[in-house]
């Protein structure tokens, strides 16, 4: 089973990227599946209804969450009725949507799990670790093949992750810290892992936003506008190869996918 995992989607350029993206990846990988992170895909805040469905018309598969995930108000009331837009499994009994899915095609079936971290997060929410392993059990009745998105901001965090799931899923993949990081691996029972995916959006900025704000906001400590980014966009993802019996990653490798200033 060959999948797809593209880094949080930023703003306009980074749907603009993706747009581009898809197709050439498609070309260059045959993906069975694909999945985005959405979470800053709505002007770099959440992401909304509509831009929903335009991924999934590009052909995505699911789309992934994290602590943005409530920025756009309609999305609420939108992810009861949208099982393909996952929010983190680990916030609290009674939120609207769901963490997980089990997707189907070319006669395959891949299930995706959403987690968010809580050092440096969102240490109000449910103990990803512990919530994970009991719903990984669960949809490993049903497939062996099973991503998980881990959105969270220290690495340590990220790692203690994977390893813990090592042997329990086909991969472990990090997104929120928007910079792609160069520990592709796949662990000694069989889980792919990377620290962070990266994103997709324009890379001349600070993680997708306009350089000069963000500079002035660190150096006088003044409150800024800080505005999305437009030059370089690049599509940063992951390949990974599944064994569909056993749901062992063979293969992890990062992308990279530099597309033309508009």
């Amino acid at each position: 089973m060959k999948v797809v995992f593209f880094g949080d989607v930023v703003g306009e350029t980074g749907r603009e990227t993706l747009r581009e993206a898809i197709p050439k990846i498609r070309s260059l990988y045959q993906p069975d599946f694909i999945v985005v992170n959405g979470e800053n895909a709505a002007g770099g805040n959440g992401i909304t209804p509509k831009i929903t469905y335009e991924f999934l018309r590009l052909g995505v598969d699911v789309i992934t969450l994290g602590d943005h995930a409530w920025d756009q108000k309609e999305i609420v009331s939108f992810i009861q009725d949208e099982p393909r837009l996952l929010r983190p499994i680990n916030y609290p009994p009674g939120t609207p949507g769901e963490g997980h899915i089990i997707v189907k095609g070319n006669a395959k079936k891949l299930a995706v799990v959403c987690a968010i971290g809580r050092t440096f997060m969102l240490p109000q929410t449910e103990n990803p670790f512990l919530t994970a392993k009991k719903i990984i059990a669960e949809l490993k009745k049903e497939t062996p093949c099973i991503l998980v998105d881990f959105h969270a901001e220290a690495t340590s965090e990220k790692i203690a992750f994977g390893r813990f799931l090592d042997g329990e899923v086909s991969a472990v993949v990090g997104t929120h810290t928007h910079v792609q990081t160069a520990d592709e691996t796949i662990f000694p029972k069989g889980t792919a892992y990377i620290t962070d995916v990266g994103f997709c959006g324009a890379h001349d900025s600070v993680i997708g936003r306009e350089i000069a704000p963000i500079i002035y906001r660190y150096t006088t400590l003044l409150p800024t506008k800080f505005i999305l980014a437009t030059e370089n966009p690049r599509a940063d993802g992951i390949f990974i190869d599944i064994d569909e019996e056993s749901g062992k990653a063979k293969k992890i490798e990062r992308i990279q996918l530099s597309l033309p200033s508009s």
